[in-house]
C-alpha cells in the first residue's frame, strides 16, 4: 500500500493505509465512501463525452456498496451522465453539478430549486461561447453550467479563461477552475464541501477520493467533522495528475497514482471490508 502523504496536516487517521482500512472495517456500516468522477474514478480524456471508469472500479464499488453505509459519486457531471455509468449499481447515490442535482440509489433526479431559473442563461451562454471562442475550445453545456475546456488547445488557456470570467461577471454567475477547464455556474451556494458536510453529520467515518481543486473543499469538510468528533474517521485521498496534483495532494492524507491504480486500491479494500 502507498504511504500516507500527511504534508503539513496533523495526522487524523492511522499512519498506514492498511491500518486505515482496518479501522474503517470496525465501523464500515457507519462509513460513507465519496468519489469524484473525472480524474478519480475515470481518466481524463480529450473528449469528455467518451470518458469511461477505469478497469476494476465498477466491480469494486458494487462489492463495497452493501458493506458500507452508502457510496456517493460527487461530480461536476450532470446526474444523467453519471447514471449512464453507475445507474445499474444499487446503493449508489449520485450528486451532479457540484450538488445542484442528486439522485438517491437510482431514484429520480432532484434539482436545487434556486438553480432552475438559470437554465435559459446557461443555454444562451453555451451558444455565445460556441460563436465567440476559437473552434479549438470545447464548450460543454450541462443545463445548469457551462464548462469551457482547452485541453486539446493549451495555448488558448488565457483566452478561454479571460472570456469565461468576463461573461460570468456580466451575467452575475460564478466560476470554478479545474484541470484545463473553467466552469461557469449559477450563483447558488452549493459545492462539494457543502454536500459532504451535510452527509457526514450522522456518519461514523468517511473516505473522499478526488483529484482537482474543487475536491479540496470536500477534504475540508472531512477535516471539520473530525475536529468536531475525535471518534469520526475521515480519510482524504488524492489521485495524482500533472495539472493540479501537487495542490490536491498537499491537502490529502494519501495520494494514489492514477484512476487505474485507484481501481486496484478499491479492489484491495474489499478484502478489508468484506
Amino acid at each position: 500500500m502507498p504511504p500516507l502523504n500527511l504534508g503539513n496536516q496533523q495526522p487524523k487517521i492511522p499512519t498506514d493505509a492498511d491500518q486505515a482500512w482496518r479501522t474503517t472495517a470496525d465501523r464500515a456500516a457507519e462509513t460513507i465512501l465519496f468519489f469524484d468522477f473525472d480524474g478519480t474514478l475515470a481518466p481524463v480524456a480529450d473528449d469528455p463525452t467518451k470518458v469511461q471508469p477505469a478497469p476494476k472500479v465498477l466491480a469494486a464499488i458494487e462489492a463495497l456498496a452493501p458493506v458500507v453505509r452508502r457510496i456517493a459519486i460527487v461530480s461536476a457531471r450532470p446526474v444523467e451522465f453519471l447514471r449512464e455509468h453507475f445507474g445499474g449499481l444499487s446503493g449508489v447515490d449520485l450528486y451532479g453539478l457540484y450538488g445542484l442535482e442528486h439522485s438517491h440509489s437510482g431514484g429520480e433526479t432532484v434539482t436545487e430549486p434556486a438553480a432552475l431559473p438559470w437554465v435559459p442563461t446557461m443555454a444562451e451562454l453555451a451558444d455565445l461561447a460556441r460563436a465567440e471562442l476559437p473552434p479549438q475550445a470545447l464548450v460543454e453545456y450541462k443545463r445548469l453550467s457551462v464548462a469551457l475546456h482547452w485541453r486539446t488547445a493549451p495555448q488558448l488557456a488565457d483566452t478561454v479563461e479571460t472570456w469565461g470570467r468576463a461573461q460570468a461577471e456580466r451575467l452575475g454567475l460564478r466560476v470554478q477552475v479545474g484541470r484545463m477547464v473553467l466552469e461557469v455556474k449559477p450563483p447558488v451556494d452549493r459545492d462539494k464541501g457543502m454536500v459532504i458536510g451535510e452527509l457526514v453529520q450522522e456518519a461514523g467515518g468517511a473516505w473522499y477520493f478526488g483529484d482537482d481543486v474543487s475536491d479540496i473543499k470536500a477534504f475540508a469538510a472531512l477535516r471539520a467533522r473530525t475536529a468536531a468528533d475525535p471518534e469520526f474517521v475521515g480519510v482524504c485521498v488524492a489521485v495524482a495528475n500533472p495539472e493540479t496534483g501537487a495542490e490536491v495532494a498537499e491537502a490529502a492524507d494519501l495520494t494514489i497514482d492514477s484512476p487505474a491504480a485507484l481501481g486496484d486500491f478499491l479492489t484491495e479494500a474489499t478484502h478489508h471490508l468484506t
